[in-house]
């Protein structure tokens, strides 16, 4: 096969790829990551490059102007390589997967886990408040006697005897590898030794054995495997001691920015692999900076726990994931058994444990049962909801004698994608919006006070509040006003929030009637799928106790703004309770006791998973929530414009 070379600015990077490969694979193969949303189906116009030098096949496509194609600007995606080239990729069709800052993290993640106790609301236990401290793994350093003529069992029988004095291990096991160099450690470490103890379901596992003590050294790792963010927490599993804490973006959203996209890609030839190793190499670069940042060797880093959609678990594992996009939408497992974290292509210690907190469904997943664990929305009296909300939004009703669970297919419009000027909740990105009712001006602040480079999703509910609020918009989402910043395009009306010279990028910043309505059936679709939930099981909002928002988009929700555009209900704004990444600190919990390791398989048993599409009245409330805030204005009684 003919083969070319594709050379990339301002990156100063090069490739050889084979003829016919996309410049969108080509990027990815040289380490550069290109905004494509829609994951390569040329409908998201995110991937536009500029081709300096050589030849190439377009397909066509309405993104592309025909000035844009007369000065040589293709969409990645769609354009094979028939010749070397040279090609220029612009700063706003680029992803950026930088380690967040400390403010950014603060602002996507919510900093509640980053603390070393846990959040007054994880009340677990009737007795003392927390779950009892029983790690995954936990280091015994053991003096074992001397064989003797009178004492002569084998030294695996001495070692499984000595522990069994120091706790109730009825099911022990070990690997070769252990047996097999146990005889020369014991006698040249004078029969002191260390075990490090793994708990594999319902049996103990002896994962390694070492000379001397080494008790003080046993840590073990907590992680979210988001969608669109991953994040990580380094733990001292002897003192619950929270290390460190590190967040970056999914490299898979390379791919595509939502499940359904993943999986479709997952489907081509050597995709799942590619989407297995970018989950993985973004978790090992997590794991080796934090390492690296508090001195700790990985050698004695003995364990991890992930929470994560269904669809991410999936490909975390390198499982296919087909079987979720198709009826009647049944995973490969939900229950995953420990397994080595190598098998995984996890970099700790080499016979280090790897548990995935349990899902639910296809798409209800060990993200939401985590979520449940941390939040204690199952210990409660009176009925609460617990909303994460995201591009596949989950929504839990329920208290300490029923769960029942929800998928919102919001798409990843508050995500930042399918909109104009959307990105995620990073530096530069427009996190709240004012507007005056006289002239239409904008005030606004970004993240990290940088110069503006989009809008993220708590800057769409801002902004869509403000918009109503001045008459821009109506109940309907349509642009009714006029003014400077109101301009009629080919597709419908827009409003320029920030003009070229306001910004990082040199270009405009607008919202287009067109988001507006990606905005509203998003917001639709969370309200919706609450709103049939609570009215599945007999209950009026009016009883509902409490409303947990989870994730990192809610730590900085403006509650009156959401309920004012319609996405969450209008209720006293006290039962409101954002809880930050309920999924991490989940996590964190199974990983620091084996009694929320059991109450999370009890809770994901136990949860009722309702599926929206059967119910007959899901399509008429949803359709009576896409308006601002709904059609029906007596359930919003405190929203006045």
């Amino acid at each position: 096969m003919q083969k070319f070379k594709v050379s990339f600015s301002p990156d100063n990077k090069s490739i050889q790829v084979e003829k016919d490969k996309t410049i969108l694979s080509a990027a990815i193969s040289a380490g550069i990551y290109v905004n494509s949303t829609c994951g390569g189906d040329g409908v998201c116009g995110r991937c536009k490059v500029k081709v300096k030098s050589g030849e190439v096949n377009s397909q066509a496509s309405g993104i592309i102007t025909a000035e844009e194609r007369k000065n040589n600007i293709h969409l990645a995606c769609l354009t094979t390589i028939h010749s070397d080239l040279e090609v220029e990729i612009p700063a706003n069709s680029r992803l950026n997967f930088d380690k967040l800052t400390p403010d950014e993290l603060e602002e996507r993640l919510g900093g509640l886990y980053s603390k070393a106790e846990d959040i007054q609301l994880i009340k677990t236990n009737s007795q003392d408040g927390v779950f009892k401290h029983s790690p995954f793994a936990t280091k015994l350093y053991l003096e074992l006697p001397k064989p003797t003529l009178n004492d002569s069992v084998s030294d695996l029988e001495r070692v499984v005897r000595s522990l069994r004095t120091l706790g109730k291990f009825p099911v022990m096991q070990t690997g070769i590898f252990n047996i097999r160099q146990l005889g020369e450690l014991l006698r040249d470490s004078d029969w002191k030794i260390t075990v490090t103890l793994g708990l594999r379901n319902d049996t103990v596992e002896i994962v390694l054995v070492e000379s001397g003590n080494t008790t003080s050294k046993n840590f073990g790792l907590s992680f979210d495997i988001g969608t669109t963010t991953i994040s990580g927490q380094l733990v001292d599993l002897n003192s619950k001691k929270i290390i460190g804490t590190k967040a970056t973006y999914n490299q898979q959203a390379a791919f595509g920015s939502d499940v359904i996209t993943r999986i479709i890609y997952a489907g081509q030839a050597d995709g799942l692999e590619k989407l297995h190793l970018a989950v993985t190499d973004t978790m090992n670069q997590i794991i080796r900076d934090l390492s690296l940042e508090h001195n700790i060797d990985l050698n004695d880093v003995n364990c991890i726990v992930c929470s994560g959609n269904t669809t991410m678990i999936h490909l975390l594992l390198s499982v296919d994931p087909a079987p979720i996009r198709k009826t009647p939408y049944v995973p490969t497992a939900n229950f995953l058994p420990v397994m080595r974290a190598a098998e995984a292509g996890i970099n700790i210690n080499p016979r280090g444990l790897l548990s995935c907190v349990p899902g639910v469904s296809s798409y209800v997943g060990g993200d939401t049962t985590a979520g449940i664990l941390s939040s204690g929305i199952y210990k409660l009296e009176q009925p609460s909801i617990l909303i994460d909300i995201g591009t596949n939004g989950e929504i839990v009703l329920g208290n300490r004698d029923f769960l029942v669970a929800c998928a919102a297919s919001a798409g990843p419009a508050f995500e930042g994608s399918g909109v104009t000027s959307g990105m995620r909740a990073s530096s530069g990105a427009i996190q709240k919006v004012e507007i005056n009712k006289k002239d239409f001006n904008v005030k606004f602040s970004t993240i990290a006070d940088k110069l503006p480079r989009g809008i993220c999703g708590s800057g769409y509910i801002g902004l869509l509040a403000a918009m109503l609020e001045t008459g821009i918009i109506d109940k309907s989402g349509k642009i009714k006003a006029t003014g400077s910043r109101i301009r009629q395009t080919d597709s419908g009306k827009e409003f320029v929030v920030c003009f070229k010279n306001e910004t990082e990028t040199g270009l405009e910043i607008v919202i287009t009637e067109a988001d507006i309505e990606n905005l509203k059936r998003s917001k639709g679709a969370i309200y919706s799928a609450t709103a049939i939930l609570v009215k599945h099981l007999g209950l009026e909002f009016s009883s509902i106790a409490k409303i947990f928002i989870a994730g990192g988009f809610g730590t900085y929700l403006d509650i009156d703004k959401a309920i004012k555009i319609g996405l969450l209900p209008d209720l006293e704004r006290s039962k409101f309770v954002f809880i930050g990444n309920s999924a991490l600190a989940g996590a964190r919990q199974i990983l620091l006791s084996d009694e929320a390791m059991s109450m999370a398989d009890s809770l994901a048993s136990k949860i009722t998973y309702f599926e929206l599409s059967v119910d007959p009245d899901y399509m008429d409330e949803y359709s009576q929530a896409l308006f601002f805030p709904h059609t029906d204005l007596k359930k919003f009684p405190n929203v006045k414009f």
